[in-house]
């Protein structure tokens, strides 16, 4: 399933490039890419993997990174 996120209060370019490439390495991740400049992510997980489960482990990355960045499905 591929799916678009906003990602809101996103004010850091390495800090989107860190969490594409962290995010990359989670289970059930097939492709990822955090665009800084439109502050979208685009997101697909394997079939074989619940969506909601993974994108806690998605946020969480996030969070980690950059607190003050959330994401919102659009």
């Amino acid at each position: 399933m591929r799916r678009l996120i906003n990602m809101i209060d996103l004010d850091c370019a390495n800090c989107a490039q860190r969490m594409e490439a962290n995010i990359a390495k989670l289970n059930g991740v097939k492709y990822i890419s955090v665009n800084f400049l439109t502050q979208k992510m685009v997101i697909e997980i394997d079939d074989n993997f619940d969506f909601d489960e993974v994108m806690k482990y998605v946020k969480k990355t996030v969070k980690i990174i950059n607190r003050d960045t959330d994401i919102e499905y659009l």
